[in-house]
């Protein structure tokens, strides 16, 4: 049950997609109060239902990435379902999706059919490669975006092949980029209504084109400058960062590692002196990232040294009270057992069933960011297939039980 109204309680989001990119701007508004309305096919569902699916019927992925959103059924290939698409249209505020560009106009459910219904409605539209361009129709996916869009080539060591991370990072980038976009065109279009009213048959609404390989290319910071101004293609150089002198990973006695970041002028002093290399704290050679950057490999051996003489808990209860930034690598059970996550509640215990007919208490994710006045909440966990066809058709839409049932018997829904 809700117990507040979060910042977006009074938008409406129809979120049409399926997997990651597309359903992850889905959980971002549902988390902070908009009533997200997801669709799915009749029968089976979304794909991530079954993804990493180690017990029962359906997987905790699901738990999370589908949290406070309703889930209907609706046969977006049927033109009855694509017609109940368009009577939702004057209800809803924004529409996510992520189907290879082309497919939605197929359906007669293109931007231009939805501005016909609702003109203030805003259109985010997830693809691998966005809605124009040479590669419009090429089918991508998040793991593509990441080498297409120069993350994969940094990623790993120099004399290894590129490698990948252990989540899907360019599908939530893309989710991501997807709700900023959409929280902007709504703003925008909330104040333009008020500053200058158009035709009812105009409005302020907008597509928003996200592309995967684009939102992972976003966040390569000065990679394609340093290459065009410099002649400098970066390569994949494993823990450290180019540049920034010593940043690295360090092992401990116990079989435990740390990541250590003491590449700004001022933590460098400190750190030296917290493991007893005050001299190399003053040496003209460290004064500056170039210079340590320089002596890169004799530096991380020096700390590397000290580090490989203390436990994960000495070095951390050293890093702190030198003011040097310092963290330990987190498997999840590392993660649970913390007590800052527990005291910033990114960790929630919910109940769930993963055995049919077995409830048990499971720990999941809290909601970033963080809001003094109204912040998100888990209202519940990912819905179960067209638990909400009865609110939505019946309630929201004012279909009778008798085209419920016909619908139903059709597979429409």
């Amino acid at each position: 049950m809700s117990t507040q109204m979060g910042p977006l309680s009074g938008f409406r989001v129809l979120e049409l997609g399926n997997l990651i990119a597309a359903p992850y701007a889905g959980r971002l508004f549902a988390e902070f109060g908009a009533d997200v309305i997801k669709v799915e096919r009749p029968g089976t569902g979304d794909e991530l239902r079954r993804w990493r699916l180690y017990q029962g019927n359906t997987s905790l992925f699901w738990s999370l990435q589908a949290r406070n959103k309703k889930s209907i059924t609706l046969d977006l290939r049927a033109p009855e379902g694509q017609d109940i698409v368009l009577t939702l249209l004057p209800n809803v505020d924004v529409v996510l999706e992520n189907f290879c560009p082309g497919t939605l106009e197929k359906w007669n459910l293109g931007y231009e059919q939805m501005k016909a219904v609702n003109p203030d409605i805003i259109f985010v539209r997830i693809s691998g490669y966005g809605q124009t361009g040479p590669y419009r129709d090429r089918p991508g996916f998040g793991g593509i975006a990441e080498a297409m869009g120069g993350l994969r080539h940094l990623t790993g060591y120099p004399d290894r092949p590129p490698t990948r991370l252990g989540v899907s990072l360019g599908d939530s980038l893309a989710g991501m980029f997807g709700a900023i976009g959409a929280l902007m065109a709504l703003l925008y279009r909330e104040r333009e209504r008020g500053k200058s009213p158009k035709a009812s048959s105009e409005g302020y609404g907008q597509e928003v084109d996200v592309a995967l390989y684009e939102s992972v290319f976003a966040i390569t910071e000065s990679l394609l400058p340093e290459y065009d101004g410099y002649g400098i293609i970066r390569q994949r150089t494993g823990n450290i960062l180019p540049g920034l002198t010593p940043s690295n990973i360090y092992p401990c006695q116990d079989n435990r590692w740390v990541v250590i970041g003491g590449n700004a002028d001022g933590v460098f002093k400190r750190l030296m002196q917290a493991i007893s290399q005050a001299e190399l704290a003053t040496d003209p050679r460290f004064g500056d990232n170039p210079g340590r950057t320089g002596h890169q490999e004799y530096l991380d051996g020096v700390i590397s040294d000290w580090t490989s003489r203390h436990t994960l808990d000495e070095v951390m209860e050293t890093m702190n009270e030198a003011g040097v930034p310092a963290g330990p690598i987190y498997d999840a059970s590392d993660i649970v057992n913390d007590p800052h996550f527990s005291a910033r509640a990114m960790i929630e215990d919910h109940q769930v069933t993963i055995l049919p007919g077995k409830y048990q208490s499971v720990r999941f994710p809290g909601i970033v960011p963080k809001l003094s006045e109204t912040p998100g909440e888990t209202r519940w966990l990912g819905p179960e297939l067209g638990q909400h066809n009865d609110e939505v058709y019946g309630q929201l839409l004012g279909f009778t039980t008798e085209r419920l049932e016909s619908l139903r018997q059709d597979g429409i829904i």
